[in-house]
């Protein structure tokens, strides 16, 4: 196929037949002609007619174009055919035939016999899994199809799927980043492709453009051609919002339909995103689809404009072609899969047309091999003798190059025994270093927790208790709980993410949040470091800013994952405010130290966000041992191990910390709360007031380590000549 110097792609659609020619011209690949042939009828409702109405239009192109000569690439329908993606199981390369035969016979709901088949590997660079598609479709569906082309001598070379077609043209054109969703949306369903790197992932939706169609029929009881005609004209129309509003139901549909395969999807690559969504098919050119795409699905949705391999040189052809690019990705991947082009390679051509072409391909080598064969003969031993001669003059050039590479050979073993020399002593340095490396990150999360706290304004216990316990400026906590994540990317980009999750009433133990792995181990101290019972990495090690690449960017700069924890804030307010009060105090100043600020003081981690997850009124103080805020939540610097409100707990927004018996690092001064209160509502603190009425409440915070540098400025960017 690669040996062609042009093919033809042929995409024989429910509306139309839209043929291109790819040809080429030195080392690049240039379009040398295309044809749109619509059918008078559309097929599906043609009936009986329908294979007239093919004939017809193959005709009407072989007519138009000499093709008897040039390979030709035909599509088959998405719908028609049948797709699945399977991982294998790691086994030697000879072996993966055999296996994937047997996934065929389990996956593919005909017998084999009764289909064709075929399959294409996936597998991502330097990654030992590899993906297996199977692909197949029923066998006398496939030569009748072909047969339409083969009645007119056209030399067909490859069946393949339209979906794969459009990933083929796609893959060409470079237009996959990351994970991209292409929708090719016909006359009677749409294609949705999504590939992320070297694998793809097909749905075929029923729903297409017809849809429209017939919901204005029946809307204003018009004939479909009338209906067509009318879709077609609506942004001229004087009724187009009559016209819009009758097809709302079938946008609906669809986004309904994408949005559940794009859920579907993520369920299974839990690690990929979706980042934008290209558009192809004549339908998208319906005025208002793909803005309504675009807002309903929360995504970038772009629509193809042009081609990598050009427009036709013809002038007349081109302004055509650019009118009707949108609908010819299926036509220009066929083409580029004939021409050697496509990534991938798997064809559902009968297989009795398969081994026609392949029997005479080699029988035109059969005499080629026998002259050579001849020819060959008579020249052997002379060849031979002359080779002979040459190799023993350069006797002595042979040996001198055979010393200096023994010789070569010895130094370069001799310098591999002076690198690993003295191996034990800098890994046993690395770890003496690494091990007071990065110990101040926990303490300055800490630090940012306690400095949000609001200052009650009060420094003995008569001022606090002169302010109504109401109005009182002050906020408790009792516990700080600590989950790490080695990637946080779930909750970073969902605008959603940690709001569903306070929502849903905080963070247990092991809970996951928003698609994010399962946390390890419990660390010491209520924290979760994250790691396996086997670990020796300390919860310090944790917290390390990772490695920085050439540029200096961490992981996070990479655009690799991204780190951090997620800490539960658990504690009271007698303040009436509430969690307005709260709000608008410790979880608006924990905000405020968010990247920009961890840049400007070149922190080790910032504040993504907080929400607060739950706030109740207390009815009375829990008992010690009732398991509410336990001692292993007291992750407050190791001060006592009381519950509640009581020892460990933390006050206003300077750091004051208590031990039961009065403050430790100023602030109140003493006479604090007894030890023990018989009351269960009266407070610890106070003894002569009631904690009734106050506000227990839980914060959600996520913290994330590796903080993005500052992007360079304007300054740095300038070229040097230029300031």
């Amino acid at each position: 196929m690669a040996s062609s110097r042009s093919a033809w792609g042929i995409d024989l659609g429910n509306r139309a037949l839209k043929a291109l020619k790819l040809g080429r011209d030195g080392g690049k690949l240039v379009i040398e002609d295309f044809e749109i042939i619509e059918h008078e009828q559309i097929l599906s409702n043609a009936g009986d007619n329908k294979e007239s109405l093919i004939q017809t239009a193959l005709a009407n192109f072989a007519q138009r174009h000499d093709v008897r000569k040039v390979p030709v690439a035909v599509s088959v329908s998405g719908q028609a055919s049948f797709a699945r993606f399977i991982k294998l199981p790691p086994v030697e390369p000879k072996k993966i035939p055999e296996i994937v035969r047997f996934e065929a016979i389990q996956q593919i709901p005909f017998p084999l016999d009764d289909v064709e088949w075929s399959y294409q590997l996936f597998q991502e660079k330097d990654s030992p899994e590899v993906e297996v598609g199977i692909f197949a479709m029923r066998r006398d569906l496939v030569n009748k199809h072909v047969g339409y082309f083969t009645g007119l001598d056209l030399n067909v070379l490859l069946v393949q799927m339209s979906p794969l077609a459009v990933y083929n043209a796609m893959y060409h054109d470079n237009r996959i980043h990351g994970t991209t969703m292409f929708m090719d949306m016909g006359a009677e369903h749409t294609d949705l492709i999504i590939a992320e790197g070297e694998t793809v992932w097909l749905r075929s939706l029923p729903i297409g453009g017809n849809n429209f169609t017939e919901t204005l029929a029946k809307g204003f009881r018009l004939s479909f051609a009338k209906a067509e005609e009318l879709k077609r004209n609506a942004a001229t129309s004087k009724y187009a919002r009559q016209i819009f509003q009758a097809m709302r139901p079938v946008f609906a549909d669809l986004v309904a339909e994408v949005q559940r395969s794009i859920g579907f999807y993520a369920s299974v690559h839990r690690d990929a995103r979706i980042k934008r969504v290209i558009a192809l098919g004549g339908t998208f050119r319906l005025p208002g689809l793909q803005k309504y795409l675009q807002q309903n699905l929360q995504l970038d949705v772009h629509r193809i404009d042009a081609l990598a391999a050009g427009v036709p040189s013809d002038p007349k052809l081109a302004t055509s072609f650019t009118e009707n690019v949108i609908s010819l990705a299926t036509a220009y991947g066929l083409a580029l899969q004939a021409l050697g082009e496509g990534k991938i390679v798997s064809s559902l051509l009968p297989a009795h047309i398969r081994r026609a072409k392949m029997w005479q391909d080699k029988t035109k080598w059969f005499a080629a091999a026998a002259a050579v064969f001849l020819l060959g003969a008579v020249g052997f031993f002379g060849s031979w003798y002359s080779k002979k001669f040459a190799h023993d003059r350069s006797y002595q050039i042979h040996t001198a190059n055979q010393q200096t590479f023994s010789k070569a050979k010895r130094l370069s073993e001799d310098w591999a025994e002076v690198e690993r020399r003295g191996e034990d002593d800098r890994q046993r340095i690395i770890n003496a270093h690494s091990s007071i490396q990065h110990r101040d990150v926990w303490p300055a999360i800490l630090r940012t927790i306690e400095s949000s706290l609001p200052d009650p304004g009060a420094r003995t216990w008569e001022q606090l208790k002169a302010t109504p316990r109401g109005q009182r400026n002050l906020i408790v906590l009792d516990s700080v709980r600590s989950v790490y994540y080695p990637d946080m990317s779930a909750i970073l980009d969902d605008p959603n993410g940690l709001k569903a999750h306070a929502a849903g009433g905080g963070m247990g133990p092991a809970a996951p949040l928003g698609g994010l792995p399962m946390p390890g181990r419990r660390g010491r101290e209520g924290m979760d470091d994250g790691a396996s019972d086997d670990d020796p990495r300390s919860l310090r090690q944790r917290a390390a800013p990772a490695p920085t690449g050439e540029g200096g960017g961490g992981v996070a700069a990479s655009g690799g994952p991204r780190r951090g924890f997620l800490v539960t804030l658990r504690g009271t307010t007698p303040n009436s405010g509430g969690a307005r009060f709260i709000d608008s105090t410790l979880v608006k100043q924990l905000k405020t130290f968010d990247a920009a600020s961890a840049r400007k003081g070149q922190a080790a981690f910032y504040i993504h966000d907080a929400e607060i997850s739950t706030a109740n009124a207390r009815t009375a103080h829990p008992p010690a041992g009732s398991g509410a805020f336990e001692a292993e939540d007291a992750d407050l610097g190791g001060v006592g191990a009381g519950t509640g409100a009581g020892a460990g707990a933390i006050w206003g927004g300077a750091g004051r910390r208590w031990d039961g018996d009065g403050e430790v690092g100023g602030g109140l001064a003493a006479g604090g709360p007894p030890k023990e209160g018989p009351d269960p509502e009266a407070d610890p603190f106070i003894p002569s007031e009631k904690i009734t009425g106050d506000i227990q409440f839980t914060v959600l915070v996520a913290v994330v380590l590796d903080p993005p540098p500052p992007a360079p400025s304007a300054t740095d960017q300038e070229p040097a000549a230029s300031r």
